[in-house]
């Protein structure tokens, strides 16, 4: 390999999971390169545009490219130089799968977190609203339908407008707010990405639904600007996107050196949790004393808390309520304590600079090891292993 090899990123900017690409790129490049860093130029997504660029990297003697898009597989090959394709989904049928690595999302898990969030928030009905004709947003929707199936629910589709012209946003815009008027409610909808929430929000002012009280949406990747310049601010599934920059770097350093041959390998990016916005933040249960049990553990989950609290904050007796947690969350009281426990450190760990013994501090556990032994127990992994999984910054 070159002193400084020269790598091509065709990877768009505009949305999170291509600038959290970019940014685990750019991370590992600045520890272990130098690196010669082309990007795509504004015209690379016009007709000719990629195939011009790529020309020109072979003149040049690029050595390695990530890449997004996978009709550039063909070309690349063709270069006879090392690449990563960043895919949110693994190749179809069809396609060449031989040697290229590709970075893939995890979408059953995706998708099992943002079922699992409308579902703790008492949920019993819910849609899927994504693109009909994007492999990876059917993908999701499919998952998303098994997924509540498995619960014991129904989901609720939305299909597209079958012409191009049909599904321009100025056309598709009443379609698909007559369709979220016509959905029972109240109702846990999930989009295949937080652009197509921003869409979803908009038809609902148009149709006069109200969110999150009439319907909840959650979408995907957490991407900062859609999610807060949305009124009301989106909840999304937050992925390990910049882990997954770093590997298909380090990766890609890997096959330029000639220390290992490019065989197909896979870069799952994983879904890390859920950041609650207003679009979510609302219980759903029919039961008005779960409800405020629920509240009340919301509220003071920074604190020790026992079942016996959680019961004084209602007015009913803790057997009762017992009985009344197990039908409509399907847990006990004693679980769902531990579970917003375990969600709070998760969110300090991903979303502060505070160490485990701050947080430890922070949430009243007597030491640090006990926090860990209850974080781990759940999580499966360590809180520092939870952090730098990931790709806290």
């Amino acid at each position: 390999m070159a002193e400084n090899p020269k790598v091509l990123l065709l990877i768009e900017s505009s949305r999170e999971f291509g600038r959290a690409l970019l940014t685990g790129v750019a991370d590992y490049a600045r520890f272990h390169g130098p690196w010669s860093i082309y990007t795509s130029p504004p015209f690379f997504k016009h007709p000719g545009g990629n195939k011009r660029l790529l020309a020109r990297m072979k003149r040049i003697g690029v050595d390695g490219i990530i890449a997004r898009e996978m009709d550039e597989m063909a070309a690349i090959k063709a270069m006879g130089i090392p690449a990563v394709f960043a895919s949110t989904i693994a190749p179809q049928k069809g396609m060449p799968e031989h040697a290229f690595p590709i970075i893939t999302t995890d979408n059953a898990a995706i998708v099992r977190m943002a079922a699992d969030h409308l579902l703790d928030r008492g949920f019993r009905r819910f849609a899927y609203c994504g693109y009909d004709d994007i492999p990876w947003s059917q993908l999701r929707g499919q998952c998303f339908m098994d997924c509540i199936a498995s619960a014991g629910h129904e989901t609720y589709p939305y299909t597209q407008p079958k012409s191009r012209a049909g599904r321009l946003w100025e056309n598709e815009l009443p379609v698909l707010a007559r369709w979220l008027q016509e959905l029972p409610k109240p109702l846990g909808l999930m989009t295949c990405s937080d652009d197509r929430s921003q869409n979803v929000v908009e038809a609902a002012k148009v149709a006069g639904v109200r969110i999150p009280e009439e319907v909840a949406v959650i979408g995907v990747d957490n991407d900062m600007l859609v999610c807060h310049l949305t009124s009301p601010p989106l909840s999304s599934v937050a992925l390990a996107t910049e882990s997954g920059g770093v590997e298909a770097a380090q990766l890609l350093a890997e096959f330029m050196a000639e220390r290992r041959a490019m065989a197909g390998q896979r870069i799952v990016i994983a879904p890390t949790h859920v950041e609650t916005r207003h679009s979510t933040d609302i219980l759903a249960m029919d039961d008005p004393e779960v409800v405020k049990a629920m509240q009340y553990i919301r509220d003071h989950r920074n604190e020790p808390m026992q079942v016996a609290e959680v019961t004084d904050a209602t007015s009913l007796s803790r057997r009762t309520l017992e009985r009344r947690f197990l039908k409509v969350l399907d847990r006990t009281v004693q679980d769902e304590i531990n579970r917003m426990r375990v969600e709070q450190i998760a969110r300090m760990l991903l979303q502060t600079h505070m160490s485990p013994v701050q947080i430890a501090q922070t949430m009243g556990y007597s030491s640090p090891d006990n926090m860990r032994r209850f974080f781990q127990r759940y999580k499966k992994k360590t809180p520092l292993q939870f952090r730098r999984e990931s790709g806290h910054r």
